[in-house]
């Protein structure tokens, strides 16, 4: 019964580190595969190009304002339509273009249905580059588009390159954590291991989790500003931050359970206890005791023609007694 308890003990943050490192798997497979309508929808943004239109110097008062307060004059509004025009043309730009861990994907609206129709090939440290992607390069976009969305974009990349160590690190944690998991069955000494590794799992999944919500909201916001009035829009996934913040739910609760489990749940069983002490109990230490009444009587009643030594000592010990 004591390892039957032991293995019952361990179940719960066992079946919690792997539901955890499901969440991160699906997380990193997010934009990844144009077939998959389920992956699909794994991404942590959106830019959302179907209503792409190019403004003139003759917009509204509106218009101008708001590209006045982005450090745009007439001629650099004139420029960046232009460029945004042709690559249009020459690149057929997709209506919208969704970013995950690895790549991002992109695909055509039909009647507000979203359509994916490529993704890019998976890469390590992967950040979204509108210039490139867009097909910009050379063009002199970069010294055109406003220092703000500038500004955003290279804080964007360096994080980006954080973020993805803070999930590769909390992915092999919790695969180090399943495996040393293991060690667990045996002794409360494997579940304080484990719980170690836990921890470390837990704390680069929030860190993980937390850098890419800031880091998109920021994104977000920075896309909006400055390219709104050019049908460019950005938006947040859902499914994804659903998935990498059930990760850190999943992550807690097993830090928990494994903590729990290096304090009870040792695994002996208290009937072998209870027979241990009585084992100890019956065997004593070899003892001398002296010889009963009836010994001493017997060896008083002599026969009257044996001399009796009155300087005998009336008892007598046994030279060894098992107890």
């Amino acid at each position: 019964m004591g390892k039957a308890g032991r293995i019952v003990c361990i179940f719960t943050p066992y079946v919690l580190t792997i539901a955890s490192l499901i969440c991160l798997i699906l997380v990193g497979l997010g934009c990844t595969n144009k077939s998959s309508s389920t992956l699909n929808d794994l991404y942590f943004f959106r830019a959302d190009l179907q209503n792409l239109t190019t403004a003139n110097s003759d917009s509204s008062s509106a218009l101008s304002s708001a590209l006045s307060a982005a450090n745009l004059d007439s001629n650099t509004t004139d420029e960046l339509n232009s460029l945004l025009s042709e690559a249009e043309k020459a690149m057929d730009l997709k209506d919208f273009y969704d970013i995950g861990l690895f790549g991002y994907c992109d695909g055509d609206v039909t009647n507000d249905n979203f359509k994916t129709t490529n993704c890019s090939q998976a890469k390590a440290g992967f950040w979204f580059n509108p210039v490139q992607v867009w097909n910009l390069n050379g063009t002199g976009v970069d010294d055109i588009l406003p220092d703000s969305l500038q500004k955003d974009l290279n804080t964007y990349k360096q994080v980006t390159k954080w973020m993805f160590i803070a999930y590769i690190i909390a992915f092999a944690a919790t695969v180090a954590e399943l495996l040393i998991g293991i060690t667990a069955i045996c002794s409360r000494w494997g579940s304080f291991i484990t719980s170690l590794v836990s921890a470390v799992s837990l704390i680069f999944t929030i860190a993980a989790s937390v850098t890419a919500t800031v880091m998109y909201v920021v994104l977000k916001n920075a896309f909006n500003k400055a390219l709104k009035d050019y049908g460019i829009t950005g938006s947040m996934g859902k499914n994804i931050y659903v998935t990498t913040w059930l990760a850190v739910a999943f992550s807690l609760a097993a830090s928990l359970f494994w903590l729990l489990s290096s304090c009870c749940c040792s695994g002996k069983s208290p009937h072998a206890n209870r027979r241990n002490r009585a084992v100890s109990a019956e065997k004593a230490p070899y003892t001398y005791e002296p010889v009963g009444s009836t010994y001493a009587h017997g060896a008083n009643q002599q026969p009257s023609n044996v001399p009796v030594n009155n300087n005998m000592r009336t008892t007598a010990y046994e030279p060894y007694r098992h107890v």
